[in-house]
């Protein structure tokens, strides 16, 4: 598995090593890769190739190079922003030694609850999407962020607000106030026709290096970009390109373009031990961007199309072991979840075991082949098409293998658990009032609960993080410190839990942001909170935001 590494440069995060300054990181049979020229059709593939190497295409000029590189920097970077963050970091210090004997000496009551505060900054890098302001960048750019600045390369510098961000795609969407003349939409292009072997450039803020440009090849498609934590959930990026053009961190949220200068995808993560390129980069590509950066727009959060199984590659083994023919592919079910679309459409999970290379495996299960009449060859195709084409409330066709028989049967893909309603989606509980408390926060959840060890589980708002000199922080509220990751989605855990403003219950951030925006700036609020499983009164004066 690989490692999410955190530095105290920024917030982003990586897989080996985020491609981003910070702290913090299925395939489809691709139709259009079949297509060849007359020629070729009439060929073997290894004839073909034969010939492509015997006579190859002729080489451009090394100043026809150059200027084609130049040519597409000048048409691409004022799409791309550098975006600097600043975020409040909380962090419990060592409490004193109880003392052996009572000197009736008095006592902090907060004693076990000491929190230091400190300011941490970040890099990365963002595109422009549209003329109304909208910026795309990866979710581990500004995720946790208090503070957000974008930089153009013209050097204009605004100030940013997260609008919308889905950790399962570690993608986000930042608003910036920029007249509508002054921005350059990036161009996109269907990263589905793309080819291994194909030059691609990257532009990206490597290193606070705003304005940066690399330069490479298509390594590799259909890649998984599976994120690590500290617990045994995990989620992963399905259908993602990898490239050798050179990504650092600080990269992350930038773009990956082709010779047109058209969007392949967000760079997104590298690979390597020492923190820097190695040659292996992975991309978000532009097809799962196109689909979720709207979402994000209108409703701040993505819903990820959830079936509701587990499974793996049907291998010859495999398929030998369940009495198949050895050539046979697809993605074997290993679980159905209860309660699950699968389980409503009736799919099994395999029932026995077999041993294969001196270890046992579970086989048995239904083989899916295809979905919606596309071929299904292993488990990433099956993750690959509903992450390019699906969305949740679907209803999709899928054809699967039992017992040797072809079945086919329809199911309605669900809000994968944590997405639904966007309720382990961090949000502010900004309103238009102008009044302000200056938390971030998560609605509860019996997960959230039993993380932290409490019996039952209240309809609140988690408090994550609080504001540096905050109405919330002035008050004596306390964030959250323990990071913990729940159903694809890290989130802090620990801090106070608001159940009511005055004698407004309030079950989620909306209610919470709804019930604020009835006051106005300078109004006191008693505010209930949980605090170690006992509830409490807080009273804050609401401020305006700085």
């Amino acid at each position: 598995m690989k490692k999410i590494v955190i530095s105290m440069i920024s917030l982003l995060m990586i897989v080996g090593l985020a491609a981003c300054n910070t702290a913090a990181e299925v395939n489809l049979p691709d139709d259009s890769a079949q297509a060849a020229s007359p020629t070729a059709e009439s060929q073997s593939p290894t004839t073909a190739a034969t010939e492509a190497v015997q006579n190859p295409v002729e080489a451009p000029s090394l100043e026809g190079l150059q200027a084609s590189y130049e040519a597409i920097y000048d048409a691409v970077l004022p799409s791309v922003v550098s975006i600097e963050v600043t975020s409040t970091v909380v962090q419990n210090t060592p409490s004193l030694p109880s003392l052996p004997f009572d000197f009736g000496l008095p006592q902090d009551e907060n004693q076990d609850n000491n929190q230091q505060e400190y300011q941490e900054s970040g890099a990365g890098s963002g595109f422009v999407w549209d003329t109304e302001g909208h910026i795309v960048t990866n979710s581990h750019v500004v995720n946790g962020a208090d503070n957000i600045r974008v930089i153009f390369s013209d050097g204009t510098s605004v100030a940013g607000e997260v609008i919308g961000s889905d950790s399962a795609s570690d993608l986000a969407v930042v608003k910036v106030d920029v007249p509508a003349a002054e921005l350059t939409p990036i161009q996109v292009t269907d990263s589905t026709q793309a080819k291994v072997g194909q030059l691609v450039v990257a532009i990206g803020n490597p290193y606070r290096l705003s304005s940066s440009m690399t330069t490479g090849i298509i390594s590799g498609l259909g890649r998984s970009l599976s994120l690590d934590s500290s617990t045994t959930l995990t989620y992963t990026i399905p259908d993602v390109i990898q490239t050798d053009a050179a990504i650092n961190p600080g990269n992350s949220g930038g773009v990956l373009v082709d010779i047109n200068g058209r969007l392949l995808g967000v760079t997104t993560a590298i690979e390597s031990p020492v923190r820097a390129n190695s040659g292996v980069g992975y991309v978000v590509p532009s097809i799962i961007v196109e689909k979720i950066v709207p979402f994000l727009i209108q409703d701040g959060f993505y819903q990820q199309p959830y079936i509701g199984i587990s499974g793996t590659d049907l291998t010859p083994e495999l398929a030998e072991a369940m009495d198949m023919d050895i050539t046979q592919r697809g993605a074997l079910v290993i679980d159905v979840n209860s309660g699950t679309p699968a389980e409503t459409a009736g799919l099994q999970g395999s029932d026995r075991t077999a041993t294969i290379n001196g270890q046992d495996a579970r086989v048995g299960g239904d083989v899916i082949t295809a979905v919606d009449s596309n071929a299904i060859n292993d488990f990433e195709d099956l993750t690959a098409y509903l992450a390019r084409y699906t969305n949740v409330g679907q209803t999709i066709e899928i054809t699967y293998l039992r017992d040797g028989q072809e079945n086919t049967t329809s199911l309605t893909l669900a809000a994968r658990p944590g997405t639904e309603n966007g309720s382990n989606t961090t949000q502010t509980e900004e309103t238009a009032s102008g009044a302000w408390l200056g938390i971030k926060g998560v609605d509860m959840t019996d997960e959230i609960a039993s993380a932290m060890g409490l019996k039952t589980t209240p309809q609140g708002v988690l408090v994550e993080q609080i504001s540096a000199g905050s109405p919330a922080d002035e008050a004596g509220l306390r964030g959250s410190y323990k990071p913990l990751e729940i159903n694809g989605q890290e989130i802090l855990v620990g801090g106070d839990i608001i159940t009511a403003v005055d004698k407004t219950q309030v079950g989620s951030i909306n209610e919470l942001a709804s019930t604020i925006s009835g006051y106005q700036i300078g109004d006191e609020v008693s505010l209930t909170i949980q605090r170690d499983g006992k509830e409490m009164k807080v009273s804050v004066t609401l401020a305006e935001k700085p």
